[in-house]
Protein backbone atom coordinates (compact mmCIF):
# COMPACT_ATOMS: atom_id res chain seq x y z
CA UNK A 1 0.00 0.00 0.00
CA UNK A 2 1.71 3.33 -1.07
CA UNK A 3 1.19 5.91 1.43
CA UNK A 4 -0.01 9.67 0.35
CA UNK A 5 2.42 12.62 1.67
CA UNK A 6 0.82 13.39 5.58
CA UNK A 7 1.15 16.51 7.22
CA UNK A 8 3.24 15.31 10.54
CA UNK A 9 3.07 17.60 13.94
CA UNK A 10 6.36 17.01 16.38
CA UNK A 11 5.59 18.01 19.66
CA UNK A 12 9.31 17.84 21.29
CA UNK A 13 11.06 20.29 23.59
CA UNK A 14 14.32 18.94 22.62
CA UNK A 15 15.66 20.65 19.52
CA UNK A 16 18.21 17.72 18.75
CA UNK A 17 15.29 15.70 18.77
CA UNK A 18 13.12 17.51 17.07
CA UNK A 19 15.72 18.12 14.27
CA UNK A 20 16.80 14.30 13.54
CA UNK A 21 12.94 13.13 13.82
CA UNK A 22 12.29 15.79 10.83
CA UNK A 23 14.81 15.21 8.72
CA UNK A 24 13.73 11.49 8.89
CA UNK A 25 9.90 12.03 8.03
CA UNK A 26 10.61 14.65 5.96
CA UNK A 27 13.17 12.48 3.96
CA UNK A 28 9.86 10.05 3.67
CA UNK A 29 7.78 12.99 1.90
CA UNK A 30 6.02 13.70 4.58
CA UNK A 31 5.34 17.88 5.44
CA UNK A 32 6.63 17.85 8.98
CA UNK A 33 5.52 21.10 11.78
CA UNK A 34 7.38 21.47 15.27
CA UNK A 35 6.62 22.95 18.38
CA UNK A 36 8.74 23.21 21.10
CA UNK A 37 5.82 22.85 24.07
CA UNK A 38 2.33 21.73 24.87
CA UNK A 39 0.58 24.73 24.27
CA UNK A 40 2.16 25.83 21.15
CA UNK A 41 1.62 21.78 20.23
CA UNK A 42 -2.50 22.38 20.87
CA UNK A 43 -2.60 25.62 18.92
CA UNK A 44 -0.82 23.93 16.16
CA UNK A 45 -2.51 20.87 15.88
CA UNK A 46 -6.43 22.29 16.30
CA UNK A 47 -5.25 25.53 13.30
CA UNK A 48 -3.62 22.60 11.25
CA UNK A 49 -5.18 19.55 12.04
CA UNK A 50 -2.22 16.83 10.62
CA UNK A 51 -2.58 13.80 9.92
CA UNK A 52 -0.27 12.34 12.88
CA UNK A 53 1.47 14.15 16.10
CA UNK A 54 4.51 12.94 17.40
CA UNK A 55 4.00 13.85 20.89
CA UNK A 56 6.43 13.74 23.78
CA UNK A 57 5.40 13.13 27.37
CA UNK A 58 7.54 15.38 29.25
CA UNK A 59 6.70 18.71 27.83
CA UNK A 60 6.98 22.63 29.49
CA UNK A 61 3.65 24.52 29.73
CA UNK A 62 1.38 21.78 29.08
CA UNK A 63 2.75 17.94 29.04
CA UNK A 64 1.62 15.72 26.34
CA UNK A 65 -0.68 13.48 28.61
CA UNK A 66 -2.83 16.57 29.00
CA UNK A 67 -2.10 17.33 25.02
CA UNK A 68 -3.04 13.94 23.96
CA UNK A 69 -6.09 13.95 26.29
CA UNK A 70 -7.21 16.99 24.66
CA UNK A 71 -6.77 16.33 21.48
CA UNK A 72 -8.51 12.90 22.06
CA UNK A 73 -11.60 14.58 23.20
CA UNK A 74 -12.02 16.76 20.25
CA UNK A 75 -10.61 14.60 16.61
CA UNK A 76 -9.52 10.79 15.94
CA UNK A 77 -5.96 12.34 14.79
CA UNK A 78 -3.50 9.52 14.93
CA UNK A 79 -1.11 10.04 17.76
CA UNK A 80 2.66 8.44 18.58
CA UNK A 81 3.74 9.35 22.25
CA UNK A 82 7.52 9.46 23.12
CA UNK A 83 8.44 8.88 26.78
CA UNK A 84 11.68 8.42 28.51
CA UNK A 85 10.16 6.35 31.25
CA UNK A 86 11.19 2.18 30.80
CA UNK A 87 8.61 0.82 33.30
CA UNK A 88 5.66 -1.00 31.24
CA UNK A 89 2.77 0.92 33.62
CA UNK A 90 4.39 3.92 32.53
CA UNK A 91 4.81 3.65 29.10
CA UNK A 92 0.83 2.42 28.92
CA UNK A 93 -0.19 5.48 30.09
CA UNK A 94 -0.31 7.25 27.20
CA UNK A 95 -2.44 4.69 25.44
CA UNK A 96 -4.49 4.80 27.99
CA UNK A 97 -5.43 8.04 27.20
CA UNK A 98 -5.55 7.77 23.42
CA UNK A 99 -2.42 7.31 21.63
CA UNK A 100 -2.23 4.42 19.31
CA UNK A 101 1.06 4.20 19.57
CA UNK A 102 4.23 4.87 21.74
CA UNK A 103 8.00 4.74 21.57
CA UNK A 104 10.87 4.60 24.56
CA UNK A 105 13.53 7.00 24.16
CA UNK A 106 16.39 6.79 23.40
CA UNK A 107 15.32 5.28 19.87
CA UNK A 108 16.05 5.06 16.35
CA UNK A 109 14.78 7.72 14.17
CA UNK A 110 14.68 5.33 11.19
CA UNK A 111 12.12 3.11 13.81
CA UNK A 112 10.27 5.97 14.33
CA UNK A 113 9.92 6.43 10.64
CA UNK A 114 8.46 3.43 10.21
CA UNK A 115 5.71 3.55 13.41
CA UNK A 116 4.77 6.82 11.55
CA UNK A 117 4.29 4.81 8.15
CA UNK A 118 2.50 1.75 10.03
CA UNK A 119 0.06 3.76 11.88
CA UNK A 120 -0.51 6.01 8.78
CA UNK A 121 -1.68 2.86 6.98
CA UNK A 122 -3.34 1.23 9.26
CA UNK A 123 -5.61 5.01 9.06
CA UNK A 124 -5.79 4.62 5.20
CA UNK A 125 -6.55 0.82 5.31
CA UNK A 126 -9.27 1.34 8.00
CA UNK A 127 -11.00 3.81 5.85
CA UNK A 128 -10.17 2.09 2.54
CA UNK A 129 -11.56 -1.31 3.77
CA UNK A 130 -14.94 -2.90 2.24
CA UNK A 131 -17.72 -4.12 4.05
CA UNK A 132 -20.48 -2.53 6.71
CA UNK A 133 -19.29 0.72 7.68
CA UNK A 134 -21.90 0.69 10.49
CA UNK A 135 -22.29 -2.04 12.68
CA UNK A 136 -25.36 -2.25 15.32
CA UNK A 137 -26.08 -4.74 18.06
CA UNK A 138 -27.59 -5.06 21.24
CA UNK A 139 -28.03 -0.91 21.87
CA UNK A 140 -24.41 -0.34 20.17
CA UNK A 141 -23.70 1.23 16.65
CA UNK A 142 -20.61 2.21 15.63
CA UNK A 143 -20.03 4.34 12.51
CA UNK A 144 -16.28 3.26 11.18
CA UNK A 145 -16.12 6.55 8.82
CA UNK A 146 -16.74 9.10 12.10
CA UNK A 147 -15.07 7.03 14.39
CA UNK A 148 -17.97 7.38 17.19
CA UNK A 149 -20.24 4.85 19.16
CA UNK A 150 -23.65 5.24 20.24
CA UNK A 151 -24.77 3.43 23.64
CA UNK A 152 -28.57 4.28 24.58
CA UNK A 153 -28.56 7.74 22.47
CA UNK A 154 -25.34 8.74 23.55
CA UNK A 155 -22.22 9.59 21.10
CA UNK A 156 -18.99 8.20 21.98
CA UNK A 157 -15.89 9.42 20.40
CA UNK A 158 -13.26 6.49 19.66
CA UNK A 159 -9.80 6.79 18.95
CA UNK A 160 -8.86 5.04 15.26
CA UNK A 161 -7.26 1.75 17.07
CA UNK A 162 -10.59 1.58 18.83
CA UNK A 163 -12.78 1.13 16.05
CA UNK A 164 -10.31 -1.51 14.43
CA UNK A 165 -10.54 -3.28 17.76
CA UNK A 166 -14.28 -2.87 17.84
CA UNK A 167 -14.93 -3.48 14.42
CA UNK A 168 -13.30 -7.00 13.98
CA UNK A 169 -15.08 -8.23 17.45
CA UNK A 170 -18.93 -6.85 16.49
CA UNK A 171 -18.37 -8.17 12.93
CA UNK A 172 -18.37 -11.89 14.54
CA UNK A 173 -19.96 -11.52 17.64
CA UNK A 174 -19.60 -14.51 19.87
CA UNK A 175 -16.41 -15.36 18.32
CA UNK A 176 -13.43 -15.68 20.89
CA UNK A 177 -10.16 -13.71 19.33
CA UNK A 178 -7.10 -14.57 20.75
CA UNK A 179 -4.69 -11.44 21.46
CA UNK A 180 -2.28 -12.30 18.33
CA UNK A 181 -5.47 -12.78 16.12
CA UNK A 182 -6.52 -9.90 17.67
CA UNK A 183 -3.81 -7.70 16.74
CA UNK A 184 -2.92 -9.59 13.28
CA UNK A 185 -6.87 -8.93 12.52
CA UNK A 186 -6.89 -4.80 13.86
CA UNK A 187 -3.83 -4.05 13.58
CA UNK A 188 -2.14 -5.99 10.43
CA UNK A 189 1.15 -7.89 10.06
CA UNK A 190 3.20 -4.55 10.47
CA UNK A 191 2.44 -4.22 14.55
CA UNK A 192 5.16 -4.51 16.83
CA UNK A 193 3.27 -4.00 19.89
CA UNK A 194 2.73 -6.63 22.63
CA UNK A 195 -0.56 -7.73 24.19
CA UNK A 196 -0.65 -5.79 26.95
CA UNK A 197 -1.36 -2.64 24.26
CA UNK A 198 -4.38 -4.30 23.21
CA UNK A 199 -5.32 -5.19 26.72
CA UNK A 200 -5.02 -1.58 27.36
CA UNK A 201 -7.70 -0.12 24.55
CA UNK A 202 -9.82 -2.74 25.12
CA UNK A 203 -10.34 -1.75 28.99
CA UNK A 204 -10.78 1.86 27.41
CA UNK A 205 -13.26 0.70 24.95
CA UNK A 206 -15.12 -1.08 28.23
CA UNK A 207 -14.78 2.49 29.91
CA UNK A 208 -16.45 4.58 27.48
CA UNK A 209 -19.08 1.95 26.26
CA UNK A 210 -19.97 0.69 29.86
CA UNK A 211 -18.29 2.78 32.86
CA UNK A 212 -16.58 0.74 35.11
CA UNK A 213 -19.19 -2.18 35.93
CA UNK A 214 -18.11 -5.25 36.64
CA UNK A 215 -19.55 -7.54 34.32
CA UNK A 216 -19.35 -5.81 31.00
CA UNK A 217 -22.33 -6.47 28.37
CA UNK A 218 -20.30 -5.84 25.03
CA UNK A 219 -16.58 -7.07 25.23
CA UNK A 220 -16.68 -9.96 27.21
CA UNK A 221 -13.12 -11.76 28.16
CA UNK A 222 -12.19 -15.39 27.60
CA UNK A 223 -9.97 -16.10 30.80
CA UNK A 224 -7.16 -18.02 28.82
CA UNK A 225 -8.23 -17.52 25.59
CA UNK A 226 -8.63 -13.90 24.27
CA UNK A 227 -11.88 -11.71 23.98
CA UNK A 228 -15.18 -11.83 22.34
CA UNK A 229 -18.42 -9.77 21.77
CA UNK A 230 -21.26 -10.14 23.66
CA UNK A 231 -22.14 -13.52 24.96
CA UNK A 232 -21.65 -16.96 23.23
Amino acid sequence: MNLMPSTVLIVEDDPTTTDFVSRYLKRDGHRVLTAADGEEGLRIAREVKPDLVVLDLMLPKLDGMAVCRTLRAESDIAIIMLTARVDEEDRLVGLDVGADDYMTKPFSPSELAARVRAVLRRAVRLQESTGPRIFSIDGLTIDITKHVAEVDNQRIQLTPTEVRILRVLMAEPGRIFSREHLISRAFGDDFEGFDRTVDTHVSNLRRKLEGRIAHPKYIQTVYGAGYRFGDA
